[in-house]
C-alpha cells in the first residue's frame, strides 16, 4: 500500500493512493495559478515541489493542467511516480513540507482549459426512464440506442469549475398545450449527475482511437453536472438535438482523478443483449466498467445515489465511437458519461426522472418539495471509489446554486 510521510487518516479519500490534480490560486498570491494536487487535507504546490527535490518543473509550472495533459502517458506515469516519491519517502520531507498548503485556504479554478466537449446518453436505466415518460406505449429505448453510443456536442465555453452560479437560462417554451411558443426563463430547470472523461493526449485527424488505446488518451476523470432546461429543450430538440436547453453552464469538479489511480475501480460492463459491432465490441479488450459510488443532493439533502457501474457503454466505447469517423481528440477535450442512473427509484440521476417529469416531487426535510429547481437551490454531486487494501477514492464534489 503507499504511504506518506503527512498525517493523512486512513480512511481520507485524498489519500497518497489518489493524488487528484487541480489549480489554485493562494492567498498570498490570488493572481497566480499552480498546478496542485490534493493529499489529505492539504494541496501540494507541485511546481514548487519539483524545485525543491531538484528535479524537472516546466511541466508542473503552467497555471493549468493542458501542457501536462499534452505529454502523454509516459510524462503522466513519471509525474506521479515522482510525487508518490516526493509524498512517501522520508528523505523528502524537509525538501517538500514547506510547499503543503492548508486545503481549505486555497481557491480552487477550472483545472484544464476545454478544447471541446462531448456528452452521451449512456445509462440504460435513465434513457429507458425517459423513453417511458415521453414515449408511453412503445418501445423506451431509440431502435440505434443498443448499437451505439449516443452523443451531442455541447459547448466547451461555458463548462465552469464547481461554486460558479448558475445562471437561469432564458429561451422559447412550448407546452403542448400551448397554441404558440413563449419566451422567458426556463421553468424547468434540472440537474444530470455525470462523469467525465479528460483526454491528454492527442490524435491526428482521420484516425480513429481504437478501444485498446483508451488509457494512452485518457488522462482522467471527474464529476460534472449537465444542467439541463427541459421545458427549453423539448420545444428545440427536434431534428438536431440539445442546444441552449443545455449550453448556458456545465459545472465539472475541481480535482481530476488519474485513470492510474481507478486500478482497483474497474469493473466488468453490464451484460449486453446485442452483439456491437467490431470497432465497439469490448469483451476480449479491457473492462473499462467503473464502480464509482455517486451522491446527489439539494439543499444539503441527499435525494439520489446512482451507480455508475451499471452504466451500458463504457468510456473506452465512447471514445472509440467519438474518433470512428475520423475526428480527431485535442488536449483538453472533454466526454461526459451522460445521466448516471441505477434501477430504484433512489438512483435515478435527475429530477425528470426522480420526480417523473413532475408528477412524483421530491420532499425535502424543511418541508417544502421540489420538480424542478428553484431559484436559490444548491445541488451538489459526490463520490468515491474503491482503492487499494479497502481504501476509497475520492473526487471531491461539484456544486452549483440556481440564480435569477
Amino acid at each position: 500500500m503507499t504511504t506518506t510521510w503527512l498525517a493523512v487518516p486512513q480512511d481520507s479519500p485524498f489519500g497518497p493512493h489518489n493524488l487528484p490534480y487541480g489549480v489554485f490560486t493562494a492567498p498570498d498570491q490570488p493572481g497566480r495559478r499552480r498546478i496542485g494536487v490534493a493529499i489529505g487535507g492539504f494541496v501540494l504546490d507541485v511546481g514548487a515541489a519539483a524545485r525543491a527535490v531538484g528535479e524537472p518543473s516546466v511541466l508542473l509550472d503552467a497555471d493549468s493542467l493542458n501542457p501536462l495533459l499534452a505529454a502523454g502517458r509516459p510524462i503522466w506515469t513519471q509525474v506521479r511516480a515522482s510525487l508518490t516519491r516526493w509524498l512517501g519517502e522520508e528523505s523528502y520531507r524537509a525538501a517538500v513540507s514547506p510547499c503543503l498548503l492548508e486545503r481549505g485556504e486555497v481557491e480552487l479554478h477550472l483545472p484544464f482549459e476545454v478544447a471541446d466537449y462531448v456528452d452521451f446518453y449512456a445509462s440504460e436505466h435513465h434513457a429507458s426512464n425517459l423513453g417511458r415518460i415521453f414515449r408511453p406505449g412503445s418501445d423506451p429505448l431509440t431502435p440505434n440506442w443498443k448499437h451505439l453510443p449516443i452523443g451531442y456536442h455541447g459547448r466547451a465555453g461555458t463548462v465552469v469549475v464547481s461554486g460558479t452560479p448558475v445562471v437561469r437560462p432564458h429561451g422559447q417554451r412550448k407546452a403542448p398545450a400551448d397554441p404558440m411558443p413563449s419566451f422567458g426563463p426556463t421553468r424547468r430547470l434540472d440537474i444530470e449527475a455525470e462523469v467525465g472523461f479528460v483526454v491528454g493526449a492527442g490524435s491526428t485527424l482521420g484516425s480513429p482511437v481504437p478501444l485498446e488505446s483508451f488509457r494512452e488518451h485518457v488522462f482522467g476523470v471527474l464529476l460534472l453536472n449537465d444542467w439541463s432546461a427541459r421545458d427549453i429543450q423539448a420545444w428545440e430538440y427536434v431534428p438536431l438535438g440539445p442546444f441552449l436547453g443545455k449550453s448556458f453552464a456545465t459545472s465539472v469538479s475541481p480535482w481530476v482523478v488519474p485513470l492510474d489511480a481507478l486500478e482497483h475501480a474497474r469493473v466488468a460492463p453490464p451484460a449486453r443483449d446485442v452483439e456491437p459491432l467490431p470497432y465497439l465490441d469490448d469483451r476480449d479488450a479491457e473492462p473499462w466498467g467503473l464502480d464509482l459510488s455517486l451522491e446527489v443532493r439539494l439543499n444539503g439533502h441527499p435525494i439520489s445515489r446512482p451507480p455508475f457501474a451499471a452504466m451500458y457503454w463504457t468510456a473506452a466505447q465512447q471514445l472509440a465511437h467519438l474518433t470512428v469517423n475520423g475526428a480527431s481528440l485535442r488536449p483538453g477535450d472533454l466526454f461526459a458519461s451522460g445521466t448516471v442512473s441505477g434501477p430504484e427509484v433512489d438512483s435515478r440521476g435527475a429530477l425528470i426522472e426522480l420526480t417523473w417529469n413532475g408528477e412524483n416531487p421530491v420532499e425535502l426535510p424543511d418541508g417544502t418539495t421540489r420538480t424542478f429547481l428553484e431559484n436559490g437551490d444548491e445541488v451538489t454531486i459526490t463520490a468515491t471509489a474503491p482503492g487499494p487494501d479497502g481504501t476509497r477514492i475520492g473526487f471531491g464534489e461539484v456544486t452549483g446554486r440556481i440564480v435569477p
